[in-house]
């Protein structure tokens, strides 16, 4: 997919059927002539160097149901922060605690 970028525009142009099918699919999701459109906002961070994808939420759609180790509890109340995507969340201490982005969640505190 070729993005360009000029000024305060950005233009993806799909380069294989594929690029346009998940394209129309992103645009429908995102654009609501009747209501307000949908944001995308980065996540994480993109360093190619370290993992070559760029990550972001779509603002006013909700996420998937949090996932939890059931072999890893909390020692104390803690807030726990995703590394690759920067969801916090509040765990109690005993509770099991969340995956997010395919690894445990680490401790803030």
């Amino acid at each position: 997919m070729k993005i360009t970028i000029d000024k305060n525009v950005v233009e993806f142009v799909p380069d294989n059927n594929e690029e346009t099918s998940s394209l129309t699919v992103l645009w429908r999701v995102m654009v609501d002539c009747m209501r307000d459109n949908k944001k995308l906002e980065p996540i994480g961070e993109y360093v190619p160097e370290k993992s070559n994808v760029a990550r972001f939420v779509l603002e006013g759609i909700k996420g998937g149901q949090t996932e939890y180790d059931h072999s890893h509890q909390a020692s104390a109340d803690s807030t726990y922060v995703c590394t690759v995507c920067n969801k916090y969340m509040q765990v109690k201490s005993g509770d099991d605690l969340p995956l997010c982005c395919g690894k445990l969640m680490e401790n803030m505190d």
